[in-house]
This record gives structure tokens, sequence and C-alpha cells, in this order.
């Protein structure tokens, strides 16, 4: 895994060496990104600079170093990328005629974007990738991101000048950056606790969506848009349209094939590979095909708490010693944690607020004491149906749906009658006569059932639920909500999908990607380690989008196929028990070891984070994410020191 950066500039005409200085400060700030390696290249026609830095992962000699120009001299090109089917492209390519120098991933990119052209060379790519790709011949850059969002890609235009990079930090770090907070985006992170794509930070600048890519042609470069290459509802409409007519044991094989072929191509490396595993479900499934695959035993890493209801960890010594893998674990601490937290705004650039991201550095430090890449299990749960909240959220809907329609309309318009405020005050003089009554701020709670009864479709449902706030602008000055597909999901989803299948559509295209993914990125590459994720492969996504629904729920428990697999490997008892996500002891330790952190109020964070907001209406009791809720939201923001950011880097 690599970081990569670089600008053009449109206007003006800069000599060589300071340009390369440019792009050497860009890319000095991804150095954890790439420790092994720097390389820059200059246009010698304009003002365009590409920089690199490199995790050597795969042929650890200089012959895959980047920038790489093709043979042919027409591309230049450098990636955060690797490809899983590197062995099936470059045979048909050397059908073609290609001879290779190296077994290196660059090398490959430019032989197959020669022999068939950029997109169509990007579709045949199977893998984690962004790059950005320099055509000399036509003078147009493409950026390009892969399909689920697995490596980041931003990029966005100052004046004339237009950068890009793996991380925030590389543009913050050209000379022409002038950075301005992008309200409207704090207003989205209030909502979800995190920014979804393709929104970032600050002004001007976006994430490059998933499965797309930009091409920025010199005479219309500031009007160019990114062009989908692949979409998920694609996959998922191909698979309502073919769905998986097979039996229960024909799934169970089908599945097991096409992940032990899928983490066989993720197990190819030159250095330490290993393995994540919490002892869930998905972890475990990965960790035993890459042990029934290898000759010697995986490395297998975890942590726990000693907070006795957030710690899955002690499940995974078992399947570990069941497996025979390499295990070594670790019992955080809130001193930990105390620790971890002044990094956090380096590492996303960007507010970022679930608490599990603490737990992941941590994770991820500690497995890079072993190894140097490691498979994880995310993407098991939106892929077959693992979170909890989906049978949750069923179980409201249905509630609700058995409602006459003007016993809910009224008990919704009731609740909406007063702003939350009012219901505080309100229910706080009942309370004193009715003590049992008494609870902290309820007015959020009461206008959120008030919305959930106002729900017209159970999509209307699942987007109250999924909101930590359900008026950020209530909080965010001067801002204005910017409409999601949560917001207004497309009319075929009601159509063609179930309620789960519904929600779990609409994880894969936000919360994964602009949650879970970001967060194990930024975690691992932080300490240098490279994380790959053997569900995400295309063929994988495809099967789970055929199977119907009863081959992910049965018996009110999620992931029975995947569940099946396992069971092939570990015994079930091993196995069986409630779900527990990733979850981290934050609100016993912001009462506890991390006190002082906890105790800023609404109003002194709003002061200290220059205007920006005002002191919250939402209570700490309105989302079970994110540090507890909005307060511990807005404490985030304290953290990433929001005026800060609105800064000129000095020269």
């Amino acid at each position: 895994m690599c970081g990569i950066a670089g600008y053009w500039d449109l206007d003006l005409q800069r000599d060589r060496v300071r340009s390369q200085g440019i792009v050497t400060a860009m890319t000095d700030t991804l150095a954890q990104r790439g420790p092994d390696s720097q390389g820059t290249w200059i246009d010698p026609a304009v003002d365009r600079g590409l920089g690199h830095r490199r995790l050597a992962i795969l042929d650890l000699s200089p012959l895959g170093a980047q920038p790489m120009i093709s043979p042919d001299d027409r591309y230049a090109i450098v990636f955060n990328a690797e490809i899983y089917n590197f062995e099936v492209l470059k045979s048909a390519l050397e059908r073609s005629g290609h001879q290779f120098r190296s077994h290196s991933d660059p090398e490959l990119m430019l032989a197959a974007i020669v022999e068939w052209g950029v997109a169509a060379a990007v579709k045949r790519f199977v893998g984690m990738f962004a790059f950005a790709l320099w055509d000399m011949q036509e003078r147009v850059l493409h950026l390009g991101r892969d399909r689920i969002g697995e490596k980041p890609l931003y990029y966005g235009w100052v004046g004339n000048t237009l950068l890009f990079g793996s991380e925030l930090k590389a543009l913050v770090a050209h000379p022409q950056w002038v950075g301005k907070i992008d309200r409207n985006a704090l207003s989205l992170f209030i909502r979800y606790g995190y920014i979804p794509a393709p929104h970032s930070i600050y002004q001007g600048i976006q994430k490059l969506s998933p499965g797309t890519i930009i091409s920025f042609a010199t005479e219309e470069a500031q009007t160019a848009q990114p062009v989908a290459y692949w979409d998920l509802q694609t996959v998922v409409k191909a698979g309502i349209e073919n769905p998986f007519v097979g039996s229960d044991a024909e799934a169970i094989d089908r599945l097991d094939t096409l992940l032990r072929q899928t983490i066989r191509s993720q197990m190819v490396a030159d250095v330490p590979l290993g393995g994540f595993l919490s002892g869930g479900i998905d972890s475990s499934t990965v960790v035993a095909l890459m042990q029934a695959q290898s000759t010697q035993s995986i490395a297998t890493l975890s942590i726990g708490f000693e907070e006795q209801q957030y710690n899955e960890a002690e499940y995974a010594p078992s399947v570990a010693q069941h497996l025979g893998t390499a295990h070594t674990e670790l019992y955080v601490k809130a001193k930990d944690a105390l620790e971890i937290i002044p990094k956090l705004p380096h590492l996303y650039d960007e507010p970022f607020a679930d608490s599990s991201q603490i737990p992941t550095f941590i994770l991820s430090k500690l497995t890079h004491q072993y190894v140097t890449v490691s498979l994880s299990g995310d993407a098991g749960d939106e892929l077959f149906g693992g979170y909890s909240r989906y049978f949750k959220y069923i179980d409201i809907w249905q509630k609700i749906d058995r409602l006459p329609m003007q016993i809910g309309r009224l008990c919704a318009g009731l609740m909406k009658a007063l702003p939350p405020d009012k219901w505080n005050a309100l229910v706080d003089n009942i309370s004193r006569i009715i003590p049992p009554l008494r609870q902290f701020k309820p007015g959020d709670k009461i206008q959120r059932v008030g919305n959930i009864l106002s729900s017209k479709r159970p999509l209307g449902l699942y987007a109250q639920l999924v909101s930590l706030c359900q008026n950020p602008t209530q909080i965010v000055l001067n801002s204005t909500e910017t409409e999601t597909i949560v917001d207004r999901p497309p009319a075929w989803l009601d159509l063609d999908l179930d309620f789960a299948s519904q929600m779990m559509y609409l994880d894969s295209m936000t919360y994964l990607p602009d949650d879970i993914l970001v967060k194990v990125d930024r975690a691992a590459m932080g300490v240098s380690l490279e994380s790959r994720v053997p569900f995400l492969d295309p063929q994988i996504i495809e099967f789970a989008w055929q199977l119907p629904r009863s081959m992910k729920f049965r018996d009110r428990q999620g992931k029975w196929l995947l569940r099946q697999v396992l069971y092939k490997y570990v015994p079930q008892q091993l196995i069986d028990r409630p779900k527990m996500g990733f979850g981290v002891p934050i609100d016993l330790w912001l009462r506890n070891e991390l006190r002082r952190l906890g105790g800023s109020s609404p109003r002194r964070i709003s002061t200290q984070t220059g205007g920006f907001f005002r002191p919250p209406s939402c209570s700490s009791t309105v989302g079970g994410a994110s540090f507890g809720g909005i307060r511990s939201v807005l404490l985030v923001m304290e953290y990433f020191d929001v005026p800060s950011m609105v800064r000129i880097p000095s020269k």
C-alpha cells in the first residue's frame, strides 16, 4: 500500500526544482502510508506533478518504484493499490505481446491501460486501488477509485490549481492551499458521525466516489465530473434477475469456494502476513480459510477490554487454538485511549466520530509488530445481514405499520407540535409529581418517535434511526443540510427489495465506505500496515446479492450462510453467541478515567470551535454510536480544532 499526491496548475509555469519541491512536500505528509521510498515526477511541458510514497508489499526491488512511465512514454502513473488478479491479467497481456521486467502492480496497470484503455482496464482490475494517471499525449489527468472505496482519494480546485491526494493533509501542504470549512458538511457529520462522500470538511474539496473515474482534459478541466465504471445498483438488479436457485448445500459449497479463491489471492505478499481475529463470524471465517490454505501457522491478532460487556476477545483464543494460528492478544485500558486520542486528528484529517477508531488503531499498531499485511472480516455484515438492527428495525416498522393511519398521524402531530426544549420543560414539571417519568432531555426522544410515526415507508424509519441528530442545522450555524441517498433512496428499492435488503444496500453505499473502510484504512496506514478485505471481492459481492433472503436470515439470526461455511472449520459452540461488534466502553471511560475529556459543556465547546455551533438541543442519548451521542460528537470537533483547520500552511 502507498500514498499518492499531486497537482496540476493550469496557469503557472514553475521551474522543475520548485515543482518537485511542492510534490515532495505533499507526499511527505503521507510518510506513514509509504515509509519504504519516495518518488516524484514532473511533466516537462506543463506545471504538473505526481508524487508517491511506497509501502513495498510485492516485488520489493526498485523495479516497482513509482511514479512509473509506460514503455511508450505516453502515461505516467502513481497509485495506492493491490491488484489481486495480477497473474490472470499478466498472462492475457503477455499473449498480446507485452513483456514485463518486474512483478509489480504499476507495470501491470500501465500495460493494461496501454492495451485496453483506461476505463476498460480498470473494469478488469480486481483489488483495492486509487490512482492518478497522466496521459501526456492527450493532456488528460485521470483519477480513479476502487469499486467500494477501500482506498481513499481526495481532489479539488484551489483557484486554477487542481490538487489531489490519498489524504487531506497532502492537499493542505500545497503552497496555494486556502481551506475553508464547509458548514454543510459539518451538518452531515452531526447527523451521521462521519462526512459521507463526495463531501469533505473543506469547501470545494471532494472525495472521489467509489467505482468512478474522473478525467480532467486541459480545455474543460474545471467542469469534469466523475463517471461510474461500476455501481452496486447494477449488481443488485442483476442478482434479482438471476437469483441463486440451488440447494442449501450447493450455496454453502459455492460460498466456500469463492472465499477460498479470494483469500488465496489476497494472501500473496513478499512480506509477513496475518489476520485480525475478534472471535466473531466474519474474522473467524477469514482466518479459518487462511489457515486452511497455509502450511505455517498464520499470525492472528486481537484486542479486548476489561469491561466484560464490551469484550469479545475472550472468544478469539479458543478459535485460534482450534485453528492452530499463532495468536497474540492485548487488553486495552482507558489510559491507552488517552494516549491515542490526541493522534486522531492527524490520522483522519476531518471529523470522524466512530469510537472504534481507537481500538482499531491500537489493534493495527499491535499487528504491525508481527506482520506488514493483515486480512480483516469487514463487510460481512453488510453483505450477509449481520447487524442486529436489521431485525430491530423490522420489528419496529411492523408495529408502526399495524397502527391505524389516523392514530399514527395524530400521535406524530402531537409529538412534533412542541420543540424539544418545550418537551423537556413539560416532562420535567410532570416528573416532579410523577418521579418515575424523569428522564434526561426527553424532548429529542419524543421528537424522534414522532418522526418515526410519520414515516411513510420503512426506509423513512431507517433514515431516522441511523441519524445521531434529527436537526443538525439547528446545531451548525449558517448551514444547510445536503441530501444523501439515505434521505432520498431510489424508488426501485421499494419495488425490488425487502426491508432488510434495502437497509443492507444503503449500509453498503454509505456506512461501509464512509465509516468502516475509512476507519480501517487510516488506522492501519497510520502505522504502515496494509489491511485487505476479502469480502469485497466482486464475485463475493455479486453472489451475496443473488442469494435469497432465507440464506442470509434464518431463525432470527443473520449471516446464516456464512455461519454454515464457518462451521466446516470451527465448532459451532465456539461461534454461536449474540453479536457484539467492535464497541468501545467510551461511556464508562468518560465517566471515570477520561472524565476530563468529557467535561466540556456544549456551550464551552461552541465557543471553542469558533462560532460554528450553537449549544445543541440534541441530547447525548440521541444516538447509540460516536462517543455516546451529539454532546460527544461535538467533543470530537473540539479535538479536531475546527478553527485551526482554516489555515494557509507556511511555505
